[in-house]
């Protein structure tokens, strides 16, 4: 997998960065401090309809 940090992550020391990894199907997400930790991998189309529901704030939806 090919990871990079997220556009999103923000964070004065860099603590609070969030990477991803694309494929055609999935996202993967994990914490760039504990990467071995936990990965969290969602549809790739879930993850869209998910941020675009942020970005109209629509989220959560009723």
């Amino acid at each position: 997998m090919n990871w990079r940090k997220s556009t999103y992550s923000s964070g004065g020391d860099g603590d609070t960065c969030v990477e991803i990894s694309e494929s055609e199907t999935h996202i993967s997400i994990r914490d760039s401090k504990t990467p071995a930790l936990a990965t969290l991998t969602v549809p790739a189309r879930s993850f869209a309809a998910f941020t675009e529901a942020l970005k109209r704030g629509t989220w959560p939806e009723a």
